[in-house]
Order: structure tokens, then C-alpha cells, then sequence
């Protein structure tokens, strides 16, 4: 296991400095490449947006009225650090530094296990948990950028880029874009080939590492579980040649599992839990995942781990076989933290077989009832089914496993 004291931020870019005349099939999804970064730069250097973020971050007791006087500051100040900046690896050197204070600020520990699974001469396409709309990959790319391993390309939905300082950002920090927006059968059948090709690309013609999430939307309710039509969009990019067996291996597809020990967006997951059994829906305000972005940076998350699993082999006779030997390594990897047990023990009375209490187990349990108490009475049993949920999940996942055989 390695642990670390500090991890990389995620950045974007604007996507309309691709011109979408050109032959590039995937000028429409794909990350800027280093001959864009500096024109973008350049632009985001002038989006007042962007800059009146900067200064409500680093002036927070500034009025709003007057945060447009410092504008000339912060693009004086973003200028110096962005000065000779002219790739992506460059860009992301400048970004770690922000997200080294943001770790060792907001989080007591990150650690990283099964890094000897991956090899530097193929690239894998991760395939992980989803907790965290920016953080997940950020922490990834966090364990490969400290041991010289190429950094990933990212998934994002395009609710995410609705701004355009926001897209180029993401884009920039190597993140390409998934049409979730799109209606109507036939335009999403071709988005999602456009994305499956890409990813192949990405991989083999491009031997550059990609991350996506095992489903559509972070797991509020801490239930991590494979979306069977995430490994059907992978699998559209396969060669009519191949077997199904043959793809997966040809793309080295590597569960990885990430836990946190809190989660700084627990209260607004437990407040959407609630409203959808009791209402029937909740309706995303807008740009509130950006604000979650924010919310779970500036957050404090205790301790954070990521697991490295190995990557998929064997027979396989569907997406829906993909998907478990996925849920399998994703399981059995994560981490479990006082945090989790401390919920499922108010949950069920006592502590899982194979666990004691610990003067850990008392820290947690305290900081736990802070949390619970700051939240309507109605929303406390979703924040404590959230903590819980990972270890009902993983017993649950080996009962049907069980019962399969």
C-alpha cells in the first residue's frame, strides 16, 4: 500500500476552439491536444465567468458587487502561474499545485494499493466506482502522475459543460464528452458509437488510458453496482473479428474501487434520496452539479483510498457476465473506513462479524451524530443507509454469487 500527503486537481477546456470543420472524427468529444492548450488558455484568461469564480474563491468576505474590480488581479495573477504554459502535462503540473493545498487542507490520508497490476507499455481503460462528480478520476490520476504512469482521459456527462469556462477546463485535464442530452433512438445509438470508438482509439491507437465510471450518475446511496449497458456502449467499438472475451482483453479493462471516509455532499445526497421516495422525483436545480464540484473540494473527506484491481480475463458470455467480474474486483476492493461501520452498527445494533470497537470506531461514531444533526430528521436515514450500504452490498453481492453456482 502507498500513501500519499497530496493529489492533482481536474481541468477543462473550450470546446469551440476545435474546428469542427476538420477531419477529426471526434472534434466534438475529444480533450484539447497540446498544440490547442495555449489558444485556450488564452481565452479562459479573458471569461469574466471564470474570473469572477477565482476572486469569489480566493475573496470570499468581498461583496458580490465588488469582486468585478478585482478581475484585473485575478487574470494578473492567473497570467504569472499560467506563463509558458503550452501542454496538457504542463497545465496539470500548475493545477497540482492547487490540489495539493485542497488535500492537505481536506483530507487526513490518501493511500493507493495494487499499483504493481498496471503496466506502463499498454494503456487500461479503468473502470470504477463513482462517488464524486471530479474527485474520483482526480484521485486516480493522483496515484498514476506520483508513479510516472500516463495520466487518464476522463468521462463526463455533458450536463457537466454547460459553461464554457467549465468545459475547457475539464477538457483540458484530458476529459472528453458523453451526449447524455441527446434525444431520440437513432441519435443516441450514433452518440454512443461515437463514444465507444473514441474510447477504442484512445486505447489502442492512442495507447492513452481512459477512466469511466461503471454507471450514469454518482451512487448516492453508496450502493456501487455495474450499469450491464456501460460494457454494451464499450462493446460496440468491437471488431467483428473478435469474440466478446477477446475485446475486453484487448482493452484492458481494470476495475478500480475508491472510498471515502466522508463525503462532503452527503447532506445533499440524503436531501435527493428523500425527496425522490417521498415525492417521486427531484428535479437538479440549475447548475447544481458545478456547485457539488465545488462543495466536495472544499470539503473535508477524512481519509481517501483507491484500489487497483487487475484487469479482466476469461470467458465471458455477455455484458451482464462483464459487468459482475467488474462488481467483483469493485467489492472486494473497497476500503472500508470507521465511517461505514459506525452507520451499519446504529443500523443494526452491533458491528459486522470480523470488527471491533476502536477508539477510531468512537471518533467517527461522533463525528457521524454532527452530521446526522445537521440535517432535517426525515434525510438521517439515507445519510446512514449511504455509510452502511457498502458493506450490505458486498454481502449481498456474494450471496447471489452463491446462489448462482
Amino acid at each position: 500500500m502507498v500513501a500519499y500527503n497530496r493529489a492533482p486537481l481536474l481541468s477543462t477546456e473550450l470546446p469551440d476552439l476545435i474546428d469542427a470543420n476538420s477531419q477529426d472524427r471526434f472534434a466534438s468529444i475529444r480533450p484539447y491536444y497540446d498544440n490547442e492548450v495555449r489558444g485556450v488558455l488564452d481565452r479562459l484568461l479573458n471569461h469574466d465567468e471564470l474570473l469572477d469564480v477565482m476572486a469569489r474563491l480566493r475573496f470570499r468576505w468581498m461583496p458580490t458587487w465588488l469582486r468585478v474590480l478585482v478581475r484585473p488581479l485575478v487574470r494578473s495573477r492567473l497570467s504569472t502561474q499560467l506563463a509558458g504554459v503550452d501542454s496538457v502535462l504542463a497545465f496539470q503540473s500548475v493545477v497540482e499545485g492547487y490540489m495539493t493545498a485542497m488535500i492537505e487542507s481536506h483530507t487526513s490520508a490518501f493511500t493507493v494499493s495494487g499499483l504493481s497490476n498496471i503496466h506502463s507499455a499498454k494503456a487500461n481503460l479503468f473502470i470504477g466506482n463513482h462517488r464524486d462528480i471530479a474527485l474520483d478520476p482526480a484521485f486516480l490520476n493522483y496515484a498514476l502522475y506520483q508513479n510516472k504512469l500516463d495520466t487518464v482521459r476522463i468521462a463526463i456527462g455533458d450536463n457537466l459543460v454547460t459553461r464554457d469556462y467549465v468545459a475547457g477546463l475539464m477538457r483540458l485535464n484530458k476529459s472528453f464528452i458523453v451526449k447524455r442530452s441527446v434525444k431520440g433512438p437513432r441519435q443516441m445509438l450514433a452518440a454512443y458509437k461515437e463514444l465507444s470508438d473514441y474510447i477504442r482509439y484512445s486505447l489502442i491507437d492512442e495507447n492513452s488510458p481512459v477512466w469511466i465510471a461503471q454507471r450514469e450518475g454518482r451512487a448516492k446511496d453508496g450502493w456501487d453496482r455495474t450499469e450491464p449497458a456501460i460494457v454494451k456502449m464499450i462493446c460496440m467499438s468491437k471488431d467483428k473479428t473478435q469474440s466478446l472475451s477477446e475485446h475486453v482483453e484487448s482493452l484492458a479493462i481494470t476495475p478500480i474501487s475508491i472510498s471515502y471516509e466522508w463525503d462532503p455532499c452527503d447532506a445533499a445526497k440524503a436531501r435527493e434520496l428523500y425527496l425522490k421516495e417521498s415525492e417521486g422525483k427531484y428535479e437538479k436545480a440549475e447548475n447544481e452539479d458545478v456547485a457539488s464540484i465545488g462543495l466536495s473540494i472544499r470539503g473535508e473527506k477524512g481519509a481517501v483510498h483507491v484500489s487497483f484491481g487487475t484487469p479482466l480475463s476469461g470467458e465471458f458470455e455477455d455484458a451482464d457476465d462483464v459487468a459482475r467480474a467488474i462488481d467483483k474486483q469493485v467489492l472486494e476492493l473497497y476500503q472500508l473506513h470507521a465511517s461505514n461501520l459506525a452507520a451499519w452498527k446504529r443500523l443494526n445494533g452491533s458491528l459486522p462479524d470480523g470488527h471491533s470497537a476502536t477508539a477510531d470506531l468512537d471518533v467517527a461514531d461522533a463525528e457521524l451524530q454532527r452530521r446526522l444533526d445537521a440535517i432535517p430528521e426525515p434525510h438521517r436515514p439515507y445519510m446512514l443507509a449511504m455509510y452502511a450500504n457498502p458493506i450490505d452490498n458486498l454481502r449481498a453481492f456474494r450471496a447471489e454469487l452463491a446462489a448462482a453456482c
